[in-house]
């Protein structure tokens, strides 16, 4: 085994950066609340994501994804893109977006480099997006999605975070778009989130997803879309579309974690769900020279856990940054 390989043997081959912690919505699961905004030189420049991305290419990272806050928010976005496709190694580039700007940027976006988009989207129904996401954009969402598949973003999945008592009856709605209009849905189990007082909000468990699916037809296991991460993927009769499964809560997948994430203030993070990190921004401008930043990457590699502890038996860490910074 070559390249980034941690302690548990695991290949670390990709790497998820939050490119802002600004966000153009303010979803009950992501929002801080009144967590103070980074300033404009917390956040890493453009220059010193794309050395970070260089250097880590040089080590074993063949895949990156952009996340924020919302990355299509900050601007000249697609510049990043582009300055990222340029480095030798980097075989994909993907984009996690609320699809809110997707529509003006989706072609310049395949033009630069970009392979790939996830759109969050958690409900169909108007009035309720406003409630979840404290906006009215669900037009402007499904046109991101539209203009993401006519300039071949492909495959275009669809997160949906499924919260009890907020949006489970739309499970079989989501059901459906994968055979009436061939959507890639992904289901993701609600992950209690320490910085952002979602303590109301209640897990709905992928196995009572997959029941509720089963009104629709029996779920066929599938080989998944193009991607990297750790949904199971099944298809419903007649359907070109697909259903992912993702199962933080109640399946962990640490054993197969191939991902470091990187906040938006340049904090190199081996896992979503512990608070270890390690700045490599203040390395950068201090000075620190390529080998200075490949010696911190690899650190990062050897401290990764073995797994987090959110449903385990230990008690769960406090996680002390909001989503939006660590870009899950």
């Amino acid at each position: 085994m070559t390249g980034l390989v941690d302690s548990w043997q695991r290949q670390i081959n990709y790497l998820r950066i939050s490119v802002t912690d600004l966000c153009n919505l303010n979803c009950v699961y992501c929002s801080a609340g009144s967590v103070v905004r980074l300033s404009h030189d917390d956040i890493l420049r453009y220059e010193e994501i794309q050395r970070i991305v260089r250097i880590a290419a040089g080590m074993g990272i063949t895949k990156v994804r952009l996340t924020g806050g919302e990355p299509l928010a900050r601007p000249d976005f697609v510049k990043l893109v582009a300055m990222i496709a340029q480095i030798d190694g980097i075989d994909d580039i993907a984009v996690t977006t609320n699809g809110i700007l997707l529509s003006k940027y989706a072609r310049e976006l395949k033009e630069a480099g970009l392979n790939r988009v996830n759109v969050s989207l958690d409900t169909l129904k108007r009035e309720r997006f406003k409630q979840i996401t404290g906006g009215d954009q669900l037009a402007a969402v499904l046109a991101g999605i539209k203009a993401a598949h006519q300039a071949g973003l492909e495959p275009v999945k669809i997160n949906v975070v499924v919260m009890r008592g907020k949006n489970e009856d739309e499970i079989l709605d989501f059901g459906r778009k994968t055979i009436d209009d061939g959507w890639h849905v992904r289901f993701i189990e609600f992950m209690p989130f320490g910085a952002c007082g979602t303590d109301s909000v209640e897990t709905v468990p992928t196995t009572e997803i997959q029941e509720r699916l089963q009104v629709l037809g029996k779920l066929e296991p599938f080989s998944g879309p193009a991607g990297n991460g750790p949904a199971r993927y099944y298809r419903l009769p007649g359907s070109e579309g697909s259903l992912g499964f993702i199962t933080p809560m109640t399946e962990h997948f640490c054993a197969t974690c191939n991902r470091l994430r990187i906040t938006s203030d340049g904090h190199l993070r081996p896992c979503l769900l512990g608070n270890d990190e390690i700045s490599l921004k203040e390395a950068l401008r201090n000075g620190a020279g390529d080998d200075e930043i490949k010696r911190l990457i690899q650190q990062a590699v050897i401290i990764k856990r073995e797994e987090h502890h959110l449903s385990g038996e230990l008690v769960p860490e406090v996680v002390t940054r909001p989503m939006s910074q660590i870009g899950g």
